[in-house]
């Protein structure tokens, strides 16, 4: 009896996977078995934080990812950050003015620009010194620096952003969701994303799969601005998440 209850409750999760609210009577019919059984269920579930009981059901619990160092991040999905980079890096025309923000998937955008004498704006030390040595034209934007992204966030950046314009940007996100949209680990850096975003004819969020469904502190945009471009969609990824922006796939 035990393995059916954990056998029903995994099959839960999973549907809290799928949609971020189950409802009590849906769980009865599925499992055919009775509302105390259910609720006996979402307790217990509750209990160990799996999930939040609400009024005729139960939510899933949203929890916020913790941040890795940029050591940590280059070492993840190198092959699958490639891929998305490279893609990116041929939607960039020669002589165009490009924001490429902090972030290990823009980073290694850079050799794939090297030939089309681009105008490079970023808030990235690392960014910036590699593409200065591949001699592409830079432009460093000032203000505090980030141990953990070596990026310049603060009022200072913001207000330096806010005097540029840029033919596209490609930014990096911790995490992307159908509800709470693209978001990273830090407040100031989120503000300095949000104003680079806004200042660019075109955007694109360059991410792998891994972010997909993953929530950090603070909110950067909407999905509807900006174009994803990822390796693939995860299949946990929500119909509802596919709706609010395009997509774009290059791992096929």
């Amino acid at each position: 009896m035990k393995v059916l209850t954990e056998e029903r409750q995994q099959s839960i999760l999973d549907l809290l996977k799928e949609k971020e609210i189950v409802k009590t009577r849906d769980l009865m019919i599925k499992f055919d078995v009775s509302e105390s059984t259910i609720r006996r269920d979402l307790q217990e579930m509750e209990e160990a934080g799996w999930l939040r009981r609400v009024h005729g059901g139960a939510k899933r619990i949203i929890k916020l990812e913790s941040e890795p160092s940029m050591v940590e991040k280059s070492s993840k999905n190198l092959h699958e950050k490639k891929m998305v980079a490279k893609y990116a890096a041929s939607l960039v025309l020669p002589g165009e003015f490009i924001y490429l923000d902090a972030g290990t998937t823009t980073l290694e955008m850079l050799p794939f620009l090297k030939e089309k004498k681009v105008h490079v704006i970023t808030n990235s030390v690392q960014h910036a010194s590699i593409s200065i040595d591949l001699g592409l034209t830079t432009t460093m934007l000032g203000g505090s620096i980030r141990l953990t992204t070596k990026a310049a966030v603060s009022n200072q950046t913001i207000e330096q952003i806010k005097t540029c314009y840029f033919d596209k940007a490609f930014m990096g996100t911790n995490g992307i969701h159908e509800n709470y949209g693209y978001t990273t680990a830090d407040a100031e850096e989120a503000a300095t994303k949000k104003a680079a975003m806004s200042q660019a004819q075109h955007v694109f969020i360059l991410a792998d799969d891994s972010k997909f469904n993953k929530v950090n502190f603070a909110k950067m945009g909407n999905l509807d601005e900006a174009i994803i471009i990822t390796n693939q969609i995860n299949k946990e990824v929500s119909q509802e998440l596919r709706s609010q922006t395009v997509i774009k796939e290059v791992g096929k």
